[in-house]
C-alpha cells in the first residue's frame, strides 16, 4: 500500500485552512491519595479485622494485575504484596486481563513489565499462564473458569480499579466483578463473558461473578477510584461477601470523578496518542464519545475524530483506531494485528479494530476531518485537540471557542491564539 504526501489525496486537501487554537487548562474536583501515602491507606485498609483475618500464616496468595493504564499500579500491587508478607502468607502475583497482551503468557508479563510490575520491585513470584480451570456454571449453562494457579491457591485478592466501561452499561462495569469474570478468567473465561453479545455481557458479568464468589477462594477485593486527573482518590478493602452490594456504590462514585472535556460539542477532535495505557479500547469513549457499541453513550459530541499515533507501551495493539475518522500512516505503520485481533475475537466486537482512512501525517489527517465534516462553516470549524483520552487537564481548542470561554465554568485559557506548527515532514512538534 502506498500512502503519499503528493498524491492525489494531498491535492485535495492542501488548500484546506486550520484555524489558530489556544491552549486551555479544565478544572474538576481533585480527591487525591498521594503515591508516597498509598502504601499506608492500604496498610490501614486491609488492617481491619475482617479482612487481615482472611490471611495466615503460610497461605499461598494470589494477587491480581491488571492491563489497564491504573494510576499508581505498581505501588498498589507492592502495597497489597507486602501487606500478606506482613502476616506471614506467600504472596504471588497472576495477570488478570483476559485476551490482552495478544492473548500469551509472555506478552501478558510484557504488559506487567510496562507498567512497573516485576518479580524484583514486588519481590515476590509472577504466575502467568493461559491455562484456566473450571470451578463451576451459571444458572444459564455457561462454564465459569479462572486462571488455575489462582484457582488452586489458598485465597485470592482481587486488586483493580472501578470505572465506567467504554461499551455497556450496567450495575458492574470496569471493575470487582469484571475483573474476576474477564481478568481471572483469562482468554477463555473472556470469550464465555462475551459469547452472547455486549448487550448481555453486563448480565453475564454478574451471574459468573457470583459463581467466583460462591466456588472460588476470593478473599476480598481492594479496588480503587481514580478523579478526573488520572490520580488514585480512594482506595478500599471490601469483604467477599460485600463484594456484590459495595461495588455499584462505588461505580456511580466513579461515574462523578469522571472528567470531560467541558466545551461538550465540536466538529472536529483531535487525539495526539491512542493506546492500551489510557483505555482498553485505546481511547475511552466516555471521553471521546467514539463508542463502538450501541449499549453505552456520552462524552464529547463530535462529527470526526482524528487519532495521530499508538503509544510505545501498546505494543502495537492498536484497538480504538475503528472509532475514528482518519489516522496517520505513523500508526498505522505501528499496528500489530496478532495483539489486536485476539480482543476483538474474543469480545466480538469488530467496529473498533477496523482500519479507517489512512493519510501521509498529522496536517492531512486535520485537513481530511475538517473537509468531510458536514452542515459547518469551515473558517469557523471547532476543533478540540487532546493528548489523550486519560489526561485532559490541558488541551486545545480552535479559534471558533475563544470568545466563549466565559460561558463555560472550569475552563481557563492559558495561551494566545497560535497555528499549530508542524515540522517538514507534516507532523505536529
Amino acid at each position: 500500500m502506498i500512502i503519499r504526501n503528493d498524491g492525489a489525496v494531498s491535492a485535495l486537501l492542501k488548500d484546506v485552512a486550520i484555524p489558530r487554537m489556544f491552549k486551555v487548562r479544565q478544572s474538576f474536583p481533585r480527591p487525591v491519595i498521594k503515591p508516597e501515602h498509598i502504601p499506608q491507606a492500604v496498610m490501614q485498609e486491609l488492617s481491619k479485622s475482617e479482612l487481615s483475618e482472611q490471611i495466615r500464616p503460610g497461605m499461598r496468595i494470589a494477587i491480581t494485575a491488571g492491563s489497564r493504564g491504573v494510576a499508581n499500579v505498581a505501588i498498589i500491587t507492592k502495597s497489597i504484596v507486602d501487606f500478606v508478607v506482613s502476616r506471614g502468607a506467600l504472596p504471588f502475583v497472576v495477570p488478570a486481563m483476559g485476551s490482552h497482551g495478544g492473548a500469551t503468557a509472555e506478552g501478558q508479563l510484557e504488559v506487567l513489565a510496562d507498567y512497573g510490575i516485576t518479580e524484583d520491585y514486588l519481590k515476590c513470584p509472577i504466575k502467568s499462564s493461559m491455562e484456566v480451570k473450571e470451578i463451576g456454571r451459571t444458572e444459564n449453562g455457561l462454564s465459569v473458569v479462572i486462571d488455575k494457579n489462582a484457582a488452586e491457591s489458598d485465597g485470592i485478592i482481587v486488586s483493580c480499579r472501578i470505572k465506567p466501561h467504554n461499551a455497556f452499561r450496567g450495575k458492574y462495569e470496569s471493575g470487582i466483578m469484571k475483573m474476576m469474570a474477564v481478568g481471572l478468567g483469562k482468554q477463555v473465561g473472556a470469550e464465555q463473558v462475551h459469547s452472547q453479545g455486549m448487550q448481555n455481557i453486563a448480565r453475564n458479568i454478574e451471574r459468573i461473578g457470583n459463581v467466583i464468589l460462591q466456588n472460588a477462594p476470593i478473599l476480598f477485593a481492594v479496588p480503587c477510584i481514580e478523579n478526573a486527573y488520572d490520580e488514585t482518590s480512594k482506595i478500599v478493602g471490601v469483604h467477599k461477601n460485600d463484594i456484590a452490594h459495595i461495588e455499584p456504590v462505588l461505580l456511580q462514585e466513579a461515574f462523578a470523578n469522571m472528567p470531560k472535556i467541558i466545551v461538550g460539542e465540536c466538529d472536529v477532535l483531535i487525539v495526539d496518542e491512542i493506546g492500551k495505557n489510557y483505555s482498553g479500547t485505546g481511547v475511552d469513549p466516555n471521553i471521546t464519545g467514539t463508542f463502538s457499541t450501541p449499549y453505552a453513550s456520552g462524552g464529547v459530541k463530535v462529527q470526526r475524530t482524528a487519532m495521530l499515533d499508538l503509544s510505545d507501551s501498546s505494543h502495537g495493539n492498536g484497538l480504538g483506531i475503528g472509532l475514528s475518522s482518519v489516522i496517520t500512516k505513523r500508526l498505522f505503520e505501528k499496528l500489530d494485528l496478532e495483539k489486536m485481533y485476539p480482543n476483538c475475537i474474543t469480545s466480538t466486537v469488530l467496529e473498533s479494530a477496523r482500519i479507517p482512512c489512512i493519510v501521509a501525517n498529522d496536517r492531512e489527517a486535520i485537513q481530511l476531518c475538517i473537509r468531510t465534516c458536514v452542515g459547518i462553516e469551515r473558517d469557523k470549524v471547532r476543533i478540540v485537540r487532546i493528548p489523550n483520552s486519560l489526561h485532559i487537564e490541558h488541551i486545545m481548542l480552535s479559534e471558533a471557542y475563544y470568545s466563549e470561554i466565559g460561558s463555560y465554568p472550569g475552563l481557563e485559557i492559558e495561551s494566545e491564539l497560535e497555528y499549530l506548527r508542524f515540522n517538514e515532514e507534516g507532523n505536529l512538534f
